[in-house]
């Protein structure tokens, strides 16, 4: 492991970011501020968001919204795909839709070990990630939470709600992969 910068959350050895790795990325806003999260903010992240996973070549198969914070679960798709990069950028064009307020100083992550990454674990782990707004009592399950989705760069249709979700994820994650 690196040396900790001071200030900084400790973080795993580059290599750990980069390539196929699945990371998942929890992202606070200052001070736990609220009153940022709005329909209007919600399709400003999805369009950065989605600009981020097209310069790194990743996808996302799971976020969340939450009032003081955010959860994103990435994927890379190729072996020069690039979490850290893509952090970066997305980080600071996050702090310039939120102004005036901002990300805290750093992002936490968890990288997926080899377990975690079998489809079924991967899966539970996604969907522990979509029920955050029930957990919080936010909605009354998951699936009506607004603020929440998947972003697959190339598929608009990409849904965890829809019965045929997992089936089709899957089959254009593993063609991506083997591209």
């Amino acid at each position: 492991m690196p040396p900790k910068r001071p200030g900084h959350l400790p973080r795993l050895n580059r290599a750990h970011y980069q390539g196929y790795a699945i990371v998942l990325w929890t992202h606070c806003i200052e001070e736990r501020k609220t009153g940022w999260l709005s329909e209007k903010f919600h399709l400003r992240f999805r369009e950065t968001l989605l600009h981020a996973l097209i310069r790194s070549q990743l996808c996302c198969s799971a976020y969340v919204l939450m009032p003081d914070h955010m959860h994103l679960l990435i994927m890379g798709l190729q072996e020069q795909s690039d979490q850290l990069v893509f952090n970066r950028f997305l980080r600071k064009r996050l702090n310039l839709i939120l102004h005036p307020r901002f990300l805290q100083k750093q992002g936490h992550d968890h990288v997926l070990r080899e377990q975690e990454r079998d489809k079924e674990a991967f899966q539970k782990t996604t969907h522990y990630i979509l029920e955050n707004p029930a957990r919080a009592k936010l909605s009354p399950n998951w699936q009506g939470y607004q603020y929440s989705g998947c972003l697959f760069p190339g598929y608009c249709d990409f849904d965890p709600r829809n019965d045929k979700h997992w089936e089709t994820f899957w089959r254009v994650y593993n063609k991506k992969v083997e591209e």
